[in-house]
C-alpha cells in the first residue's frame, strides 16, 4: 500500500511542534528540568522509559541485556522495548515524536532518515555527551548524519552493509564459482537461473542493493548543486549502473516486481534462490529444510540448545557468503551502507533516564554483544568482535567502501513517499530507463528543496 505523502509542509514543519507545543504537550516542571547532556545531578525520579527499535535486526538476547541491566543500574525504573516496523516508520515517527504523551524515549532511525529529524529539532542534543559514547571512534558517516548547525543528534548504533549469501549446492551443481567482479557477478547469476530457482533474489522494489550499481558505476542517487539538490538517476554514471540492474532484473531473477526487501532470506531457505543479498547478521534467518532441526524455539533445555548448534553448523555447511565484488578483479563495490543511529526525542520527559539507557548501549559489554552478532558496532574500536570468519570478513569487506544516502534535510520525506520502490519496481517491470530516471530525478528534486 502506497504510504500517504506528507503535506507539503513536510517532516519538518510537522516537528516543529517540539519547539512551540500547546499546553498539554508541555512536560510537568519536575520532568522538564532536565540536565544538559553528560550533566551530572542527583538520580533521576524512577519512571518507565520507551526504546523503540525497528525491525528484528537487535536478536532477543541483547533486549533482555538491555532492560536488565538498566533495571539494576536505575532502581525502581523499568526499561520496555517496543518494536517498530521499518515499513511506514517516517510517518509514525512524525506523529510520536510531536507528542510528549506518544514519544518514545529513545528512537532507532535508520541513518538515511536522520537528517530529515535532526534538522527539525525532533531530537535533544547530545554534544556534549558524545565522548563518553566513544567521540571519535563512532562511524563518522552515521554521525554526520545525525549532526544538524554543529550539534551532534544522533549517534550510531550499528552498521551493516550487504553482502550476498549463496547455495553453495546450487553453485556446485551449476559449474560455477563465486564471482571476481561485477560483471561476472551477472553471468554468474543467470547461470544458476532456471525456471523455479532465480540466480539472484531481486525484488523490484529494493533500491537498497539496486544502489550497489549505481554507486559502483560512479552515479548518485542525488547530488547538491549549489544550494540546491537534484535528483542523478539519470547521469550518465546512474544510468550505466542502472543498465546492469534492468539486465539483472530481465535475466537471473524470479522476484515480483511489486515485492521489497524484506526477508529475502525466505526463497533462499525454500530453494527459490541461489543467491540473495543483505546485511551478513542475516546468517541466522538462514534455515534450509534439510538441516532444520524441528526444535521449539521456546525450549532452552540442553537438548534443544544442541539441536540448533548442529542445524545452524549445517546451514553454513551448505551456505557461503562473499562481498559483492567491484568493477575490476579484486575490488569491491560500493555497496548501500545499511544500519540505524539512535536519538533521545526531545520531548522525552525522562531525558537523564534516556542518557542512562545510551551509555548502556555504547558500553563495551552490549558493543561487543552487537559485534558478536554480526553487526559491525557504532564504536569502531569493538569491531573486532565480530571475529574473523567468512562473515565477519564480509561484512568488513562490504563496509570499507559502503556509501550512505545523501545527507539532504528531506531525505527522509523522499523515503516516507517511497519514491525509489516507486522507480525501481518500474526498471523491474522493464520500463524506459531514460524516461523513468527523469522523471524520478525530478521528483526527488522537488522534494529535497522544498
Amino acid at each position: 500500500m502506497k504510504i500517504l505523502r506528507f503535506a507539503a509542509v513536510g517532516v519538518a514543519a510537522a516537528l516543529a511542534l517540539t519547539a512551540c507545543s500547546s499546553d498539554s504537550d508541555t512536560p510537568s516542571e519536575s520532568a522538564s528540568a532536565k540536565p544538559t547532556a553528560g550533566e551530572t545531578s542527583a538520580a533521576p525520579e524512577a519512571a518507565t522509559i520507551k526504546l523503540w527499535l525497528n525491525g528484528t535486526d537487535t536478536p532477543q538476547a541483547l533486549r533482555d541485556y538491555l532492560t536488565t541491566t538498566f533495571a539494576t543500574q536505575n532502581p525502581g525504573s523499568k526499561l520496555v522495548i517496543e518494536q517498530q516496523d521499518w515499513n511506514g516508520l517516517v510517518p509514525r515517527l512524525q506523529t510520536a515524536l510531536s507528542s510528549a504523551d506518544q514519544t518514545p524515549d529513545v528512537v532507532e532511525i535508520g541513518n538515511t532518515q536522520s537528517a530529515t529529524f535532526t534538522y527539525a529539532g525532533a531530537f535533544s542534543d547530545l554534544t556534549s555527551l558524545y565522548p563518553e559514547l566513544g567521540g571519535d571512534k563512532l562511524l563518522p558517516g552515521f554521525v554526520e548524519a545525525g549532526t544538524a548547525d554543529d550539534k551532534i543528534m544522533a549517534v550510531p548504533y550499528y552498521s551493516g552493509a550487504r553482502a550476498v549469501f549463496y547455495n553453495k549446492d546450487m553453485f556446485e551443481k551449476a559449474g560455477v564459482d563465486i564471482p571476481t567482479t561485477l560483471a561476472d557477478f551477472t553471468t554468474v547469476a543467470q547461470k544458476l537461473t532456471t525456471d523455479k530457482v532465480s540466480g539472484f533474489w531481486f525484488p523490484g522494489q529494493d533500491w537498497y542493493n539496486g544502489a550497489t550499481w549505481i554507486y559502483t558505476a560512479g552515479g548518485d542517487l542525488a547530488v547538491k548543486d549549489g544550494d540546491q539538490w537534484k535528483g542523478a538517476l539519470s547521469s550518465a554514471e546512474s544510468m550505466k549502473g542502472l543498465e546492469q540492474v534492468q539486465t539483472l532484473f530481465k535475466t537471473a531473477n524470479h522476484a515480483p516486481a511489486d515485492s521489497d526487501s524484506n526477508e529475502p532470506w525466505v526463497p533462499f531457505n525454500q530453494g527459490k534462490a541461489a543467491m540473495f543479498s543483505a546485511p551478513t547478521w542475516a546468517r541466522w534467518s538462514i534455515d534450509l529444510p534439510a538441516c532444520n532441526e524441528g526444535v521449539d524455539p521456546d525450549d532452552k533445555s540442553d537438548e534443544a540448545t544442541a539441536k540448533r548448534t548442529k542445524q545452524q553448523a549445517c546451514n553454513e555447511k551448505h551456505t557461503g557468503v562473499f562481498a559483492m565484488p567491484g568493477n575490476a578483479a579484486g575490488e569491491y563495490a560500493t555497496a548501500f551502507a545499511g544500519g540505524s543511529n539512535l536519538a533521545i526525542p526531545a520531548k522525552s520527559q525522562h531525558q537523564e533516564l534516556a542518557q542512562n539507557l545510551l551509555k548502556i548501549i555504547f558500553s563495551a559489554d552490549f558493543q561487543n554483544m552487537l559485534g558478536k552478532n554480526g553487526l559491525i558496532p557504532g564504536n569502531t574500536e569493538y569491531a573486532t568482535s565480530m571475529g574473523d570468519d567468512v562473515y565477519a570478513k564480509a561484512a568488513i569487506a562490504a563496509a570499507l567502501g559502503a556509501k550512505l544516502t545523501p545527507a539532504a534535510e528531506n531525505w527522509a520525506t523522499v523515503e516516507g513517499d517511497r519514491t525509489l520502490e516507486d522507480f525501481f519496481q518500474k526498471v523491474a517491470s522493464g520500463a524506459d530507463l531514460k524516461t523513468a530516471a527523469a522523471a524520478t530525478d525530478q521528483q526527488i528534486s522537488d522534494t529535497l528543496n522544498k
